[in-house]
């Protein structure tokens, strides 16, 4: 898969785990994992770039005598969601049309 494409569809993958309440990174990777897997590097890298980008915001609370970061989607980050369903319609219609010559073949 396109190494562009595949990162977006992470970036979107890890809002969406965030997208109805906040998570942390342990939690996000076991949320993602029955659909893609994601390494803890992976999942980090993400998520600093999607602070940066104003689409989740941290906030650190104890929890059981330790510090965890909880990230927490934004109004950019849904609106990334959204815009990620939409570009996806486009991605299926041209799939469609890459692959109507195989289904008429059958």
């Amino acid at each position: 898969m396109d190494i562009q494409l595949k990162r977006g569809m992470l970036d979107v993958c890890v809002l969406a785990a965030i997208k109805n309440e906040d998570s942390y990174g342990y939690q996000i990777i076991k949320d993602v994992k029955p659909y893609v897997e994601l390494s803890e590097s992976t999942l980090y890298t993400i998520l600093k770039r999607l602070e940066n980008a104003g689409m989740l915001t941290v906030r650190t609370a104890e929890h059981g005598g330790r510090l965890r970061k909880y990230y927490h989607i934004t109004e950019p980050g849904l609106r990334r969601i959204e815009e990620f369903k939409d570009e996806w319609k486009e991605i299926m219609l041209i799939y469609r049309f890459i692959t109507k010559e195989d289904s008429e073949n059958e």
